[in-house]
């Protein structure tokens, strides 16, 4: 992958995108197909080492609101065509395993409040019944135990009484190595002729009164540019800090450490992703036999709030992993729980209702993608057209604040109002707040 020399002489670009993961990788990739000088700065050693590596990558289309999922299914469409959505020829290409989701019911999040949306936009669905349910996921439990409770609750193991049943997305899926899907855009992008620096750390960022003017590294390099993009992930509050930014934000952000376990899968599996806030956890099938298990954040368990993303212990715990594990067991008896965690440690930007914040700030020239929250993964090819569209629209006059920029779809025609992922948005009263994926 190209490079910016490591020397202390002054840099320009057009452009500067904060963050090589699989959101910044995009934004990249896209800008520098309208031809502008696009530089990416990236702390880590490459493309998708921060908080991309450690996603499940499920690729899910059920939001709570319609421009999630709006971009959710047009993202699909990228996904389905990853080869042609690069537009490069990129060796080692991440699959998109298309193995249907289904999602149980749950009273947090009843299935009139997002269906309404799959009609709209046109996602194809199925409605089950526990007996379908049952039917069509291996050695699945139906039983409704709403709502999640700890599993050293002795209410916990208590026989249900009542059934669930699902929505089926059989266009759902997930993507096989997340890191890879990142490392593939910024191929695409470099062929672009975009240009990352790794290693490089921002510790400044200049700006006069009317505008951001350049970035400055850690090891001294200046990159002087019109315009900066925040896709630090859980970095973003802290660069967004550098920049005097943040003061007509109606929506925080904050780093969130989470934890996904790693098991072997119970026989009888393969099945689709099962996403289950009726007891808080979700599953993927994963290669070689494996089940990732992740939780869906129940009231009844901690959150691991970060002041500093860099004091996350890089280490799966017991404590969570068995909370984690044994709900997933709950749910397909065959399970075994092991005695020995396994998984991967990840940290996200969450923002205060799990929906991310795609615009720009007070500081004209700054951008930002962040609070992208754990599950925006399945958006990232999107998010860069997002923000390509929204950069060119305000640079070039636009009041975005007024009068939110739209997105028009290239694959499903919709147009995406930006504006729900405003940064003054009111707040999503509806989320789930999850990550799910």
């Amino acid at each position: 992958m190209d490079r910016i020399a490591g020397t202390n002489s002054a840099k320009s670009a057009d452009v500067v995108v904060v963050g090589a993961g699989v959101i910044g990788a995009s934004i990249a990739l896209e800008l520098a197909r309208t031809a502008r000088r696009v530089v990416v700065v990236d702390r880590a050693s490459g493309a998708g080492q921060g908080s991309t590596s450690a996603s499940s990558a499920v690729v899910r289309y059920n939001f709570s609101y319609l421009a999630g999922v709006e971009t959710a299914w047009e993202a699909h469409f990228c996904w389905s065509n990853w080869a042609g959505h690069l537009g490069h020829d990129v060796a080692d290409l991440a699959r998109f395993e298309r193995s249907g989701l289904v999602m149980l019911d749950v009273d947090l999040a009843p299935r009139h409040s997002w269906l309404p949306f799959y009609d709209e936009v046109g996602v194809p669905y199925e409605t089950w019944d526990s007996a379908m349910l049952a039917k069509r996921v291996p050695g699945i439990d139906t039983g409704r135990f709403w709502p999640p409770k700890r599993i050293d609750d002795e209410d916990f193991w208590s026989t249900a009484t009542e059934s669930l049943g699902a929505v089926y997305t059989p266009d759902a899926g997930y993507v096989t190595d997340p890191q890879l899907a990142a490392q593939n855009l910024a191929a695409a992008a470099t062929k672009e002729g975009a240009e990352f620096r790794f290693g490089g750390a921002v510790s400044g960022v200049e700006s006069t009164g009317d505008r951001v003017r350049a970035i400055v590294l850690a090891d001294g390099t200046r990159i002087s540019t019109p315009v900066v993009v925040n896709a630090a992930g859980p970095w973003s509050g802290r660069l967004n800090e550098l920049a005097r930014v943040g003061s007509d934000f109606t929506i925080g952000v904050r780093p969130l450490r989470q934890e996904v376990a790693y098991v072997a899968a119970p026989e009888g599996y393969p099945g689709p992703v099962v996403a289950d806030m009726d007891l808080g956890t979700y599953f993927r099938s994963e290669a070689g036999g494996g089940l990732l298990v992740g939780g869906t954040e129940p009231q009844c368990d901690p959150f691991q709030w970060l002041d500093d993303p860099d004091d996350a212990d890089p280490h799966p715990t017991m404590a969570v992993f068995d909370a984690q594990v044994t709900r997933a067991a709950r749910r397909l008896p065959g399970l075994r729980v092991p005695n020995r965690a396994r998984g991967v440690v990840g940290v996200y930007d969450v923002t205060d209702d799990w929906t991310p914040i795609y615009d720009r700030t007070e500081l004209p020239g700054f951008y930002v993608a962040i609070g992208t929250s754990g599950n925006q993964f399945k958006n990232a090819p999107v998010v860069g057209r997002l923000m390509a569209t929204l950069i060119e629209q305000v640079e070039s006059g636009a009041d975005h604040d007024t009068n939110p920029v739209h997105y028009q779809a290239v694959h499903t025609g919709r147009r995406i109002d930006l504006g729900a992922f405003s940064r003054k948005r009111e707040r999503n009263a509806d989320s789930s707040g999850t990550v799910m994926g």
